[in-house]
């Protein structure tokens, strides 16, 4: 199933803007954050999550990820309050790794530097909420 974004992306994932420049609208901007978060996802457990959307409101991103649960955590989050507590940590413990990343994804991307970062996963519904603050507003070409 390909993953959903939140602005215009081709059946390859190519995003329908020109890919020779950086991209400068909200809607550019919100696809290239999502298809970099699918990526990481795909990278750190193996699959990209069913749906991926992106917003960008004044100094903060908003990535919501559907559908992130792996076979195995679903199994795990099965196992009363225990199992739900080791994949969140999991689930932590790999952000933080890819920690380095992100800085300089919204470096590149936004041209800002990320202030903090703050995520959750629910057990229960598959879903995973990334908010990032960041030192100030990117600068967005007319939408």
């Amino acid at each position: 199933m390909n993953p959903s974004i939140s602005s215009p992306v081709s059946t390859n994932g190519a995003s329908t803007a020109s890919t020779n420049r950086r991209p400068r609208t909200r809607g550019e901007l919100e696809a290239a954050i999502s298809r970099a978060f699918i990526q990481m996802e795909k990278e750190c457990t193996g699959r990209g999550p069913l749906e991926t959307r992106t917003f960008l409101i004044e100094d903060l991103v908003l990535v919501r990820l559907r559908g992130v649960l792996t076979p195995a955590e679903i199994k795990l989050a099965s196992a009363e309050h225990r199992g739900a507590y080791l994949i969140k940590q999991t689930r932590l413990e790999l952000t933080n790794v890819k920690r380095p990343q992100l800085e300089a994804l919204v470096a590149e991307l936004l041209g800002v530097k990320l202030r903090s970062l703050h995520t959750d996963i629910s057990t229960r519904t598959g879903e995973r909420v990334i908010v990032m603050s960041l030192d100030r507003r990117p600068e967005l070409s007319n939408d």
